[in-house]
């Protein structure tokens, strides 16, 4: 079995500690389909230094045209003794092990041997690649005629110059990658993520300004941007702080990120132990400065809740504050657009009341109660007992049981859709999905504030501390758990959060929590695992 895909730690190391397998390929022709591989050869290197060599004729058994023979010098009469590619693709990646091929024109090479490692049983080669093409593109192209590699090998005096023979052409590109990477030094490449991101990088109008991400570090955290007057312009969440600042450098075409960087003066960081940790601070941080380039993730300037009334004959109301009253509470939302889909759902689901209405005291039910669409009390023919029940589904359904109004939905979207009303089917579902969201988010604001203070750890080594559904304290294989979680503010006793803000940071460790491989260390609620999310609309 070949290895695993590379871990995020390898991602971020320095070059110098890198291992590189510089090869290239021989073959029959120029595609993997129907073409096959003639000799390998390769030079590895760790820490710089030439490590390993690797060299052999492959038997193609098919065979060589003529035009390949007076390009190579590889004869039928040489491969006839050598192994077939079933003998030397063991061998050769054992050679290779996990480290990162190197070639010109690598996708090539790749072609070939991924398409021989799969017929083989072995699966696609798992390494990552650099392509001393792409670099050379990026990095000298004013330089040379042309980037073929016997003009690069030229340019920069090889020892080794190419001859159409693997093992040649593999020490020639070895001594062409070499040289890029001074090159690319002069730009900040130090590390692997830097060298991989490179080839593809074109360079904003504002590039020059990427020397203010040279003291950001390769760890999780959260980034602020800032304009000359010392404003927040935008916040932003990395795994890999210095890799994902400088691709905004990297020629993205966002006319509001170009804006963004016109404006750009100052780089600031705050390094967060976990990815959730990061996340969670983004969505704080963004709360309190209102960057103005965080457009779509801008928190509300006020929240909307869906409320369950406390009358005689309850109804679903739209409020902005969340009273001390025994009322039911759904949200909060965004918008006010966004509270009312959620009614809406609830009333295609439930016959609650739709009027403002007092009951008995009018001549005639309301309109929705004469079209059987609700219950209506304006007349005095519904009884206290009736109506109750309805009242009783709604809280159920809220409170415990999402099906009792998600299935309804479920089930009038069906018909709609099959007696081919397509749009309101699409209406329904939407409103299920918006429904069943809110579901889930106040399930897991639930379950979190029942579980007190809480401290979990995955398989990882990743662990966060949560009180009353709030992160008060994350850690990493690298670092220790806090012995004491902080108090958050005002969330002990709430039945519903107090803002979108903190909803979506609930929301965000919900999912933590629901990736599976997560452990409780120690709580001071209730909460088992796996949690149970509400089932997705299929």
């Amino acid at each position: 079995m070949l290895a695993g895909q590379r871990t995020f730690d390898e991602m971020e190391a320095p070059l110098h500690a890198v291992p590189f397998c510089v090869l290239d390929l021989e073959t029959t022709g120029a595609t993997a389909a129907d073409c096959e591989i003639t000799e390998i050869g390769a030079v590895k290197y760790v820490g710089g230094e030439l490590v390993g060599t690797f060299q052999t004729l492959v038997n193609p058994d098919s065979e060589i045209p003529p035009f390949i023979t007076v390009l190579t010098g590889i004869t039928q009469s040489m491969v006839i003794e050598a192994p077939s590619i079933g003998e030397a693709l063991p061998a050769f990646l054992e050679f290779i092990g996990d480290a990162v091929i190197v070639g010109h024109n690598v996708r090539f090479d790749l072609s070939f041997l991924n398409a021989a490692a799969e017929r083989l049983g072995y699966g696609r080669l798992p390494n990552r690649s650099v392509d001393t093409l792409g670099l050379s593109r990026r990095l000298v192209r004013s330089e040379v005629r042309n980037l073929k590699l016997s003009s690069l090998a030229a340019h920069f005096r090889a020892p080794h110059p190419p001859t159409h023979r693997a093992l040649d052409d593999a020490k020639a590109t070895a001594h062409i990658f070499w040289a890029l990477l001074e090159r690319a030094g002069s730009l900040g490449v130090t590390h692997l993520d830097d060298l991989l991101t490179l080839p593809t990088a074109r360079g904003s109008a504002h590039y020059g300004k990427i020397e203010l991400t040279s003291d950001l570090p390769r760890r999780p955290g959260v980034y602020f941007f800032i304009d000359r007057d010392g404003s927040v312009i935008y916040v932003g969440k990395a795994k890999n702080l210095r890799s994902r600042v400088k691709s905004y450098f990297y020629g993205d075409d966002r006319r509001s990120v170009a804006q963004m960087l016109r404006d750009l003066v100052r780089i600031e960081h705050r390094v967060c132990q976990t990815e959730l940790e990061a996340e969670v601070v983004e969505l704080q941080l963004i709360a309190e400065h209102r960057p103005r380039y965080n457009r779509r993730s801008r928190p509300p300037r006020s929240h909307h809740w869906v409320k369950l009334t406390n009358e005689r004959f309850p109804r679903l109301s739209m409020v902005r504050t969340v009273r001390d009253d025994t009322a039911l509470y759904l949200g909060p939302y965004r918008s006010r657009r966004s509270a009312e889909v959620v009614v809406h759902a609830i009333w295609d689901a439930v016959p609650i009341r739709r009027c403002n209405g007092v009951g008995g005291r009018r001549s005639s039910a309301c309109s929705f109660g004469q079209l059987g669409t609700a219950l209506c009390p304006c007349d005095g023919s519904i009884d206290d007992d009736t109506y109750q029940a309805v009242v009783d589904r709604v809280r159920e359904g809220i409170e415990d049981d999402p099906a009792v109004l998600l299935d309804p939905l479920r089930d009038r979207m069906t018909r709609l859709a099959g007696g081919r009303r397509f749009e309101d089917a699409a209406e329904s579902r939407d409103r299920y999905q918006s429904l069943a969201r809110s579901l889930e988010r106040r399930r897991a604001w639930q379950a979190l504030s029942a579980a007190g203070t809480l401290w979990v750890e995955d398989d990882d080594g990743d662990g966060i501390a949560i009180c009353h559904g709030r992160l008060v304290g994350s850690w990493n294989a690298r670092s220790q758990p806090p012995l004491v979680a902080a108090e958050p503010p005002t969330t002990r006793g709430t039945t519903v959060p107090e803002s979108v803000q903190i909803a979506e940071e609930a929301h965000l460790i919900w999912k933590w929590l629901n990736r599976g491989g997560v452990s409780i260390l120690q709580n001071t609620g209730s909460l088992s695992l796996p949690l149970h999310p509400v089932p997705p609309l299929t």
